[in-house]
């Protein structure tokens, strides 16, 4: 087998398929040959790969060889939809088609490979449930965009292939969708009259049989999770390489957690009985079981359970228009009396005595996922009211309004660090692990810095996520940051604090639109103004909009003007489009040429220091003798920092600027930190007023 460094160098296979156009980069070859070392010693490793290294061929092409090589599993996660398509339908095709002539001593030494990329099991439709739900239709479905979907369903089931999510047309009554999912609860195996064809199944073939696994975070945290249950969905695995790792923490916190909506309990309540109605499932059971009589009273049960799902949720709701929580996070056990578990373990019981009266077998299969959903709600409202998961914080949330809808609520916890967790189960394995990502680090590292003290520049993530001992590598874009980027920093607005204002009087709102104007203008648009609080945003959109369309502009507000991929696509094809945005426009959008030539950070991204995580974490690091500032708000805000700097320059042509609003970026001491991770060489030019 070729090495490494020939397959990605100028006379190597890739070169030659891709042509011309191909240009080695050290940095590439750098971090390739890290991977390969780290998957020959089933080692550790951390990654951080600048904008234009091509980090992705820099871990692909070391796991096809090891794969060729040894036949050993590999499993990709990405944190973004976009960048599992782009392995999927472009890198890995194009790889294998250029490494395909590759061959060694031995004709058995190697063999074509097979990568998939892997969904939740929740994504396949079930032949076999679609059937029952079509033969049922009158009962289980009360309404008419149900049905109306419901026949969606089964027009695009006679013509898909793969029988996923991602290929069903849209319907306008999504939860149609969990009638006819596959579900491993009610899945009647070998014994489904379907089996052979089954789309799940297929699934699960390919995925046993293949090297390369492509999946989400959320399905790899999810399985990690099962893992340390005993259980787990993914086959055993040599490698993991886990790409877009600063989003690792929050999707594995979010799995290791849990989460219990009211919205979810009735959804399984109405999905067995509608009271207004008369439908759902126990409906139309009473059909095929010849007495009456237990069906009706497990639609007792339902209507119990009804009661007590909004006697629990509506205490928990006025735990919070109170005040006593202060920000929703509960310190205590027993914050409501827990009404809900005995009735829903009364509801699981009973669909459990139906499931073994019933006569029809698909029957006994769909009363066993009902009553398994029944018994998870039952046992995690206990685990909630009680707090018996260890090291978690807890707190309740809350959304939407009286009378338009209602007030949502969930109750919810999470580790307050995953560290330990991941510790173990993650880098205690065998399996060798990559993390790589364009923002692991909260500096960049000199060049004649030793390798000890590089090591402290991602100190931050290598405590949060339990990889110390890993080895780490930093590695800078090749791109020219000193001439394609401007950045200014405009110190006349005023500290980002309530009641704050400048020599002028200006408050920081005030301000804040003030300055996203002219430097809108200044360049004639094509600009991402990222918020970190979503009612500034919405407030400073409202105030602009409508003079920025009076000059021509192209204006999309994150939340109000349609899904994130769509306003993105639609901002793609403006010449002079202006998108306000927080959170996910923070990361994982690329947007080349100058369609996007102006990105404005309008505060440093600090998070809350309320929000119940954070307080719990701060709480955990004084408890330790830390400083939380010092040791994990500051270096999260660098992080941050640093992916929405990296929106604007994402590949060589591209120009353009970066403003900060911040003041505080250049007039405290801890502002240097910010600047520390602006790319080496671009200076920061202050501006007092305006443009």
């Amino acid at each position: 087998m070729d090495s490494i460094d020939f397959i990605l160098g100028s006379e190597g296979p890739i070169a030659e398929r891709l042509g011309e156009g191909y240009e080695p980069r050290d940095e590439q070859l750098t971090m390739a040959g890290a991977v390969d070392r780290a998957m020959e010693s089933r080692g550790h490793l951390f990654v951080e790969a600048g904008t234009g290294v091509g980090k992705s061929f820099a871990y692909l092409v070391p796991a096809i060889v090891r794969a060729m090589r040894e036949r050993t599993k590999i499993v990709i996660a990405t944190n973004t939809i976009a960048l599992q398509e782009q392995l999927v339908k472009k890198d890995i095709p194009l790889l294998l088609d250029a490494l395909a002539g590759l061959s060694g001593e031995d004709e058995d030494e190697e063999r074509p490979i097979k990568a998939v990329l892997v969904k939740g099991r929740g994504n396949y439709m079930s032949i076999r449930r679609l059937r029952l739900a079509s033969e049922r239709r009158n009962k289980l479905f009360s309404d008419g965009p149900s049905r109306r979907s419901l026949d969606v369903i089964e027009d695009w089931a006679y013509g898909t292939d793969d029988g996923t999510l991602s290929t069903l047309p849209p319907v306008e009554r999504m939860g149609v969708w969990s009638s006819v999912q596959s579900d491993s609860t009610n899945c009647m195996g070998r014994k489904c009259p379907h089996h052979a064809d089954c789309f799940y199944q297929e699934a699960r073939r390919d995925m046993e049989d293949a090297d390369l696994l492509i999946c989400n975070h959320a399905l790899f945290f999810s399985d990690l999770a099962l893992r340390m249950q005993g259980t787990g969905f993914l086959p055993e695995y040599d490698h993991v390489v886990l790409d877009e790792a600063h989003g690792v923490e929050d999707a594995a916190a979010d799995h290791f957690g849990l989460s219990l909506s009211e919205g979810r309990v009735n959804f399984l309540l109405r999905q067995l009985y509608q009271e207004q109605t008369q439908r759902g499932y126990l409906a139309q059971l009473s059909l095929v079981t010849g007495d009456i009589e237990p069906v009706e009273k497990a639609i007792k049960l339902v209507r119990e359970a009804q009661r007590c799902s909004e006697a629990f949720f509506d205490a928990l709701n006025r735990k919070m228009v109170s005040g006593e929580l202060v920000n929703g996070r509960v310190r205590a056990p027993g914050i409501v009396p827990n009404v809900l578990s005995d009735a829903m373990n009364d509801l699981y019981l009973r669909l459990k005595r139906l499931r073994d009266d019933v006569t029809n077998e698909p029957d006994r299969f769909e009363l066993n996922a009902f009553a398994v959903r029944a018994k998870e709600i039952a046992d995690q409202a206990e685990t909630l009211i009680e707090q018996t998961a260890e090291k978690c914080v807890y707190w309740i949330e809350t959304s939407g309004q009286p009378g338009r809808g209602g007030v949502r609520v969930t109750l919810a916890c999470s580790p307050t660090e995953v560290a330990p967790l991941l510790k173990v189960h993650l880098f205690g394995t065998d399996a060798s692990v990559v993390l790589t990502s364009a923002t692991l680090t909260t500096r960049e590292v000199e060049a004649d810095e030793t390798p000890e003290h590089a090591e402290t520049a991602f100190m931050h993530a290598l405590t949060r996520l339990g990889g110390e001992g890993a080895s780490t590598l930093q590695l800078g874009s090749p791109f020219e940051y000193v001439s394609q980027v401007e950045v200014f920093v405009d110190t006349s607005v005023p500290t980002p604090k309530r009641g704050s204002v400048n020599m002028n009087g200006e408050s920081f709102e005030d301000a804040i639109a003030s300055r996203i104007h002219d430097h809108v203008v200044a360049t004639d648009g094509g600009a991402f103004v990222l918020f970190t609080s979503f009612k500034l945003l919405y407030q400073t959109a409202q105030e602009l909009r409508r003079p920025f369309e009076s000059m021509g502009y192209g204006v999309w507000v994150q939340g109000k003007d349609g899904p994130r991929t769509q306003i993105l696509e639609e901002f793609r094809e403006h010449d002079r489009g202006v998108l306000f945005g927080a959170s996910s426009f923070w990361q994982g959008v690329d947007v080349r040429g100058d369609r996007l030539r102006n990105v404005i950070i309008t505060r440093l991204p600090f998070e809350p220091p309320d929000r119940p995580i954070v307080e719990a974490r701060n709480e955990l690091i004084r408890e330790r003798g830390g400083d939380p500032f010092r040791d994990d708000s500051l270096p999260r805000a660098v992080i941050r920092f640093k992916q929405g700097f990296g929106r604007l320059i994402r590949s060589s042509s591209d120009r353009g600027r970066v403003v900060v609003l911040d003041p505080r970026i250049v007039t405290t001491g801890y502002g240097r930190a910010f600047q520390k991770a602006i790319p080496g060489g671009v200076e920061l030019v202050k501006l007092g007023t305006g443009v």
